[in-house]
């Protein structure tokens, strides 16, 4: 999974990116501090993995990992290249869902770059250069379609996809709103468009804010009314609160959270809602060479998960040797959770289970 964080110069994106995954990115008091994309790769916390690693004493620990790209503030005009901004929105289209950053604070040390707090503002700032975006990309959908109308109906089909798509987004409407159906979808495939991806918006606010009672905080409210009609997610995060622990031990951290009241760290939450968001689930494989968690979409077949593991897997597919992980635990042993029936075997046509421990038998 690869989630590009982006927002307005000074919304503490950097910051936030550096506290999530310690790479290191430049983080300053001015605009276009982030000038090239920083990449940061992260683990995927999994305490089955963990039980399983106890349990087997691998030679090798693998889990699932999350890259996150932290992409240049965008301003306004960068649809049409300010700020170096058809470069930003070309990284955006490389990215599987948005972390859209929105500055809910207030301090006068930090410049906004147009002068105040105002969430609902910046938001439609960033939304509004990703939509004309698509459609420039939309309009030479429609004039490279209408020049195949007279020889392929699929033509005519497409262009009355693209043009109503066109409409509703010269209202302001992003694509993700924009209704179609499954076959529409399939004409969409292959169009990236930027306002399609699902978001996260990360309402960055202060510690105060951040420990205090949010029903009453006005900047937050604000980004979850948007993000609710747009069916997007929201987290409320404090960029500097995660900039804090993202140094400390594990012991540390969460002594730090217990007493700030929190369960889980802003990097956990961002994961968490991401496999939420783009449906993803895990498998496992376990035993004494490896122990690893291995991503796939939720309704992934046994043969398909195989062929994330290797084409050959998959190609030689015979069947799936299956216990969750919730019965290996109860049982403590492979051998316990074998003699009491819960090892099954699945074929072809098994649909995976978010932590389903597995060994394919194939045969090429």
């Amino acid at each position: 999974m690869k989630l590009g964080m982006v927002g307005l110069p000074n919304v503490g994106k950097s910051t936030l990116f550096n506290a999530l995954t310690n790479a290191g990115a430049q983080s300053a008091n001015y605009p276009f501090c982030t000038i090239e994309k920083n990449v940061g790769v992260v683990s995927v916390p999994d305490p089955r993995l963990d039980y399983l690693a106890k349990m087997y004493d691998p030679d090798s620990f693998k889990p699932a990992t999350l890259e996150f790209v932290d992409i240049a503030g965008l301003v306004k005009g960068a649809s049409k290249g300010e700020g170096l901004g058809n470069k930003f929105l070309a990284d955006i289209r490389e990215v599987d869902a948005i972390v859209h950053v929105v500055r809910c604070f207030e301090d006068i040390d930090i410049i906004h770059v147009d002068g105040s707090i105002n969430p609902a503002r910046d938001i439609e700032t960033i939304d509004l250069e990703l939509i004309f975006s698509d459609l420039e990309m939309v309009q030479r959908r429609i004039d490279r379609a209408k020049k195949l109308m007279k020889g392929d109906k699929k033509a005519a089909v497409q262009v009355d996809l693209f043009e109503r798509l066109a409409a509703h987004l010269e209202e302001g409407h992003s694509a993700r709103s924009f209704e179609m159906t499954e076959d529409e979808q399939e004409f969409l495939h292959d169009t990236p468009l930027l306002s399609a991806k699902p978001v996260i918006y990360a309402a960055n606010l202060s510690e105060a804010d951040f420990t205090g009672d949010l029903e009453t905080q006005p900047h937050y409210q604000a980004v979850r009314a948007i993000a609710e009609a747009e069916h997007a997610a929201v987290l409320p995060i404090c960029a500097q609160t995660e900039a804090e622990i993202s140094d400390m031990s594990d012991e540390d951290k969460a002594m730090f959270l217990e007493e700030l009241g929190l369960e889980e760290s802003g990097l956990n939450r961002i994961i968490r809602t991401g496999y939420s968001l783009l449906g993803l689930i895990s498998f496992l494989t376990a035993g004494k060479q490896e122990v690893r968690a291995w991503t796939i979409t939720q309704g992934t077949k046994a043969p398909q998960a195989a062929g994330k593991i290797h084409t050959d897997f998959e190609r030689g597919f015979i069947r799936a040797e299956i216990v969750a992980f919730e019965d290996l635990e109860r049982c403590g042993s492979m051998a316990a959770a074998r003699e009491q029936g819960l090892l099954r075997s699945e074929g072809k046509d098994y649909i995976m289970k978010d932590g389903d421990i597995v060994e394919f038998r194939f045969n090429v």
